[in-house]
């Protein structure tokens, strides 16, 4: 009965990503991302409903299938974080089951167990997972190029002042700007289905393997591997390919 019903619910296509705090949490067209997933479920003949949470109260996360935080202000960032602190137990537990998210600047750092402000203060983060964030001068700005080995060619935009220092995977090495830090030449964290960085631009458009990453773990995490092998059409990305490699070029040799 249950692998019937299994069947059922998956050929309707249907994934359900929670969108925290867009009104807060959107620098640098960060929402881009949110339209890409969109799009790319769709080219696939999937539907992918966005919930935009403004509050926690209530929320069960249930039915969360992925998951987006934005970048923000420290303020704005702190606000939202005061949120998220009603439902950390539960968005740990997806995390650690392998609901696949996204999370930039703003939304990786406080991810973490600490973060130190410009003026030595201590801000209140979620300390879901063991990482620290120390803001220092100067600001971090600039594209960004990244060799991974799970993604290829990864480009972005950063502009931050927060330093992020963690023993976890990331999603590559930089060959171009700074990434978490300006020492370790690293880009970003993948735990589990759970990515971090400090890319802005959006990401996504520009580098779609990731994009796919997020929806394939989504669709594998509720309905099975191989519903997600089924879904996961091949597409025609020879366009963002291209942007990027164009981009790539110029940055690397500018």
């Amino acid at each position: 009965m249950e692998a019937a019903l299994k069947t059922k619910t998956s050929s309707l296509k249907v994934l359900n990503l929670y969108h925290f705090f867009p009104d807060k949490l959107n620098l640098y067209g960060d929402r881009g991302n949110i339209i890409s997933l969109v799009k790319r479920c769709e080219w696939r003949g999937i539907k992918l409903n966005v919930i935009e949470v403004s509050t926690t109260d209530g929320l069960t996360l249930d039915d969360m299938d992925m998951f987006f935080i934005g970048g923000g202000s420290d303020r704005e960032q702190s606000l939202a974080t005061d949120e998220l602190q009603k439902i950390k137990g539960k968005l740990k537990q997806k995390i650690e089951n392998g609901v696949p998210g996204l999370t930039i600047c703003g939304g990786y750092q406080f991810l973490g167990k600490d973060y130190i402000d410009a003026n030595g203060n201590r801000l209140e983060t979620l300390g879901i997972l063991d990482f620290s964030t120390v803001a220092k001068q100067p600001r971090l700005i600039g594209n960004v190029l990244i060799k991974s080995e799970k993604f290829g060619d990864i480009i972005g935009f950063e502009n931050h002042g927060g330093r992020t220092y963690h023993s976890f995977d990331t999603l590559g090495k930089v060959e171009k700007g700074n990434g978490n830090d300006d020492e370790s030449n690293q880009e970003g964290l993948l735990y589990r289905n759970l990515i971090g960085t400090y890319l802005h631009g959006p990401i996504l458009p520009k580098n779609p393997t990731i994009a796919d990453f997020l929806i394939e773990k989504a669709i594998e995490h509720r309905f099975g591997a191989q519903s997600a092998h089924d879904w996961m059409t091949a597409l025609d990305n020879k366009l963002e390919n291209q942007a990027r490699n164009s981009v790539w070029q110029r940055v690397k040799n500018g």
